[in-house]
């Protein structure tokens, strides 16, 4: 997972959103809550807690692990952040504010973004015929991506 460019404007203006919903949430507004909401803006991808912290600490030392993972819980609580299990390893968080599911291939671990409406029929049916209100966002779905579908 590596850092993508963001232009500096898109950057501070998706970070300011994401701190007035913070804020108009009840949470408080720290330097390292900024530092870690910069970072996931910065990546724009998918961010073990670790890697999260190697990122933040390389310009905040003081930013602990254990502070890392209190501010994401509070970040999840205020819907700012999900995490998702991609599979075996650690989970991954990132932002909220460009919703999307995954699909993750079983053989070379490629996961591709999808959008929510990808599983809107089959949560129709669910909830139609069993009462069930699908929730697909906290696991990946496995499977295998085109290429390796295809033997390519």
């Amino acid at each position: 997972m590596t850092p993508c460019s963001v232009s500096p404007v898109t950057l501070d203006a998706r970070l300011e959103r994401i701190l007035q919903l913070l804020r108009a949430r009840g949470g408080r507004v720290t330097p390292a809550r900024r530092a870690i909401i910069r970072e996931l803006l910065v990546r724009n991808d998918h961010v073990t807690a670790y890697e999260l912290a190697e990122a933040v600490q390389r310009a905040h030392p003081d930013v602990h692990l254990s502070t890392i993972y209190r501010c994401l819980g509070v970040l999840e609580e205020l819907e700012v952040v999900t995490h998702v299990h991609l599979g075996h390893g650690r989970a991954v968080y990132h932002l909220t504010d460009e919703s999307h599911q995954h699909l993750v291939c079983e053989r070379c671990a490629q996961v591709l973004e999808v959008p929510d409406e990808v599983f809107s029929g089959l949560a129709g049916r669910l909830r139609a015929g069993f009462g069930f209100v699908l929730r697909p966002g906290h696991f990946a779905v496995p499977g295998l991506c085109r290429s390796c579908a295809t033997g390519g």
